[in-house]
């Protein structure tokens, strides 16, 4: 099962790769002119097996390979990771016909393609994504970014993988709460542009948790055809791709703040994306709606949180709220003095617009996420 789709003259290919299939990477290697070296990038945090089944993948392409151990937390998406893969292509003379591979979670692809972007301005790139999140998001759209300075995807370019592999032994292995967190950005796609998705997850919840390749895959599918149809004609986000931030303007800012507040990983990504989605739409509709309890019960369904959960913490809430707020005005979509949202009064028709009422930050961010 594969996804094929342009940019520009450029053919980009999603494939969901089956137990039974082998040698899905080195067959797409060989169609290319490259020169035969490759860095593997890959969490040690991942199962071994399958960091050992894509590295005998790789062996049957007869190219040479190097490997960089990483770990995929929050904290290492910096400039420090950056300039290690950098210096490691120096120094083994990669050139613009070499091949980066990135296998693990949103942090090691985005800082992988990064590195491909900026080394000799672009060599080849692709992506095997290792969490849910990563597999349903970040793995397409050529988004690519380092946290700097205490801001989130402060430092980054647009720079597009040649190909992404999908594993089915990497739906298998992934932890509960990481699997969990992707559905957030499931959700996001179905209200902003597919109603089918949230029916899908309403009426496959069983088959969803048991990871059932068949329907897991599809889901997948269906998310990922629907963030192609917002960025391939937009793809520097001056338009309709601005509705694949939805919810992530109070997610940014909610990440950026418990960061700081509790030293450590808080709080997942997905997790702050359906917390940000409840809280845009509060925003925009001064309540809490159909559309807001929509999204609430589908969040439930799929063990997300609803609330920031202080019980288990000892915090300084009025502290993190300001926190919060402040973050708000840090976000990168901001063009003038005022943060962009994305407005949801009916599912599949997103609109742009500007946090202009002050006030109602805090209300948004008491009554919706404490």
């Amino acid at each position: 099962m594969n996804i094929k789709y342009k940019l520009g003259n450029t053919l980009h290919q999603i494939s969901f790769c089956r137990k039974r299939e082998k040698n899905n990477i080195s067959k797409e290697i060989e169609k290319l002119r490259s020169d035969r070296n490759i860095l593997l990038i890959y969490d040690d945090k991942i199962n071994q097996n399958i960091t050992k089944q894509v590295f005998e993948d790789l062996k049957l392409s007869g190219c040479k390979i190097f490997t960089l151990k990483s770990e995929g937390d929050k904290k290492n998406k910096n400039e420090k990771f950056l300039f290690k893969i950098i210096d490691l292509l120096i120094r083994r003379k990669f050139t613009k016909k070499s091949i980066i591979i990135s296998l693990g979670g949103g942090v090691v692809g985005d800082v992988s393609a990064l590195a491909s972007s900026l080394y000799l301005r672009g060599l080849i790139y692709f992506n095997i994504p290792s969490t849910m999140t990563s597999i349903v998001d970040s793995c397409i759209g050529g988004k690519t970014a380092i946290n700097y300075k205490g801001i989130t995807n402060s430092v980054g370019t647009y720079y597009h993988p040649k190909n992404v592999f999908i594993l089915e032994d990497i739906f298998q292995n992934i932890p509960n709460r990481e699997f969990d967190a992707g559905i957030a950005e499931i959700i996001k796609c179905g209200v902003i542009d597919n109603e089918k998705i949230l029916n899908f997850l309403k009426m496959n919840k069983e088959k969803i948790y048991k990871r059932d390749y068949k329907t897991v895959a599809n889901l997948c599918k269906q998310t990922l055809q629907s963030k192609i149809k917002f960025f391939k004609t937009d793809v520097y986000e001056n338009d309709k791709r601005l509705f694949l931030n939805f919810g992530h303007t109070f997610a940014h800012a909610i990440e950026m703040a418990t960061e700081v507040n509790l030293k450590k990983d808080f709080i997942r990504h997905g997790e702050a994306v359906g917390l940000g989605m409840l809280a845009e739409i509060y925003y925009e509709n001064r309540s809490k709606g159909k559309i807001f309890n929509l999204v609430k019960d589908l969040l439930k369904t799929y063990n997300l949180p609803i609330k920031l959960d202080f019980t288990k913490i000892k915090i300084n809430k009025i502290k993190l709220l300001n926190d919060i707020y402040k973050n708000l005005f840090l976000d990168k979509k901001k063009i003038d003095k005022y943060p962009r949202y994305i407005s949801i009064k009916k599912i599949g028709s997103p609109k742009v617009k500007e946090i202009k009422d002050f006030d109602f930050i805090n209300d948004t961010i008491l009554k919706v996420l404490f």
